[in-house]
């Protein structure tokens, strides 16, 4: 017997994706950063948690779409990416408009982090040691961890790119099970 679960599959449950799990740790900090460093009723506090958290319900919409359109979750899961990028220029605002400075690559504060942050996905983690922390130091922090979503997402992306291309949308799905179904 045939049975009915070949396709309208949830192929993966976002709370599962790293790009989830990161898109929450970026969100938590830019509401934690936006809160404490700007001026109540400043337009930016609205803008960088509304950004930090576009990208982390892009990617649960986007998932949430895959089974009826991996169109959609292309698009959302880009959408993310762009939101992440509005975020990104946010703190590179603060940073210069505040005349600090942003870590290179070569700074051992740059490599330090970027190390940390490739370590650990729980909010948590970050948000118990920011309060230790400086403005710039949090902004580059924040920095480093969007440049980091960014690649994942963008890696994501060219993997959901690459299985439409292998396997197809709903339609074809629908059409393989039409066809298992009877025996074609």
């Amino acid at each position: 017997m045939i049975r009915n679960n070949t396709f309208l599959k949830q192929i993966v449950n976002y709370k599962d994706l790293l790009i989830y799990k990161k898109s929450i740790c970026i969100s938590d900090i830019a509401y934690y950063f936006a809160n404490h460093f700007y001026a109540k009723g400043d337009r930016t506090i609205d803008q960088m948690v509304q950004a930090a958290r576009s990208c982390k319900q892009n990617i649960v919409e986007g998932n949430a779409a895959a089974p009826t359109s991996r169109e959609t979750e292309i698009k959302l899961t880009n959408v993310a990416k762009a939101s992440l990028q509005e975020l990104l220029e946010d703190y590179k605002d603060y940073l210069r408009q505040h005349g600090e400075e942003q870590w290179h690559e070569e700074d051992i504060r740059f490599k330090q982090t970027r190390n940390v942050c490739s370590k650990h996905n729980e909010s948590n983690f970050f948000i118990s040691r920011l309060p230790q922390r400086s403005a710039a130091t949090i902004a580059n922090i924040a920095i480093i961890m969007i440049c980091q979503e960014d690649y994942l997402l963008y890696r994501y992306i060219e993997r959901l790119k690459q299985n439409f291309l292998e396997q197809g949308g709903i339609r074809e799905e629908m059409s393989r099970a039409r066809k298992e179904y009877r025996g074609y």
